[in-house]
């Protein structure tokens, strides 16, 4: 991990952008953790750090104010990474069917969503090894976000991984439902019940099928982007008990 710029906030969070081989990420650690090391939440989100950073830095900074420090990396074949033409008519295929107000057959979601997951989460598995060998950064970890399969996989796979915030908001091939029979770590699973691009229906079933003993769904009004800014207060008292 190779660090390439650093800025205080104006809240005091500590901002640093890093790459990692050809991954870029940015890691956020609160201003009490130079001091003493923070646990460590894994922020997901779709692909484009320099388009999602406006809601990235909100949501890493509030999870600061609770004392976590946060951390991200940019999804294969986004931003500024290289493309993948699989990758580029799959994601073409989803956008027409959507866009047609036809059902989303599930070979485009498979083609979509399966090679991703592949390569992102050993990815965040690298990025996880190189933040928590840093001093000021601890376990447990956290992960927060979407892209909801790349959580499941992860919170399967990874043991260091204590409790995850799933955004209900993308696509989920069918056959990693059996994975998400596999989940037993707490869960709190956000859901937009409008949301004009995703299958409610969907992810109401997926929830049915996470194996955790303790999961809870939000769902509340409103399309993709709409989630209510109480929810990440929600979110901290989750990870508050689960990571602290």
């Amino acid at each position: 991990m190779q660090f390439t710029s650093e800025q205080r906030l104006d809240d005091g969070v500590l901002e640093r952008e890093f790459t990692l081989g050809e991954i870029p990420g940015i890691l956020w650690t609160p201003a009490a953790s130079a001091s003493a090391s923070a646990p460590l939440i894994l922020v997901g989100h779709p692909g484009g750090l320099h388009r999602m950073y406006p809601r990235l830095v909100a949501r890493a900074q509030h999870a600061a104010a609770e004392g976590f420090a946060a951390a991200t990396i940019e999804l294969p074949w986004a931003g500024d990474r290289p493309r993948s033409a699989h990758a580029e008519q799959a994601r073409a295929d989803l956008r027409r069917a959507i866009e047609a107000g036809e059902p989303v057959a599930d070979e485009i979601v498979d083609r979509l969503v399966s090679p991703l997951v592949d390569k992102a989460v050993p990815e965040w598995r690298a990025a996880m090894d190189a933040l928590l060998s840093l001093p000021e950064i601890d376990g447990p970890v956290g992960y927060s976000g979407g892209v909801i399969a790349i959580g499941i996989r992860l919170a399967v796979v990874e043991p260091r991984i204590s409790a995850a915030l799933l955004f209900a908001g993308s696509f989920v091939p069918r056959s990693m439902f059996e994975e998400a029979r596999q989940v037993t770590i707490p869960l709190h699973v956000l859901l937009q019940w409008d949301d004009e691009g995703n299958d409610r229906q969907l992810a109401l079933d997926l929830f049915d099928a996470f194996g955790s003993k303790e999961k809870t769904l939000h769902a509340n009004m409103g399309g993709h982007t709409g989630v209510p800014e109480f929810e990440a207060d929600a979110a901290n008292r989750f990870f508050t008990r689960h990571l602290k």
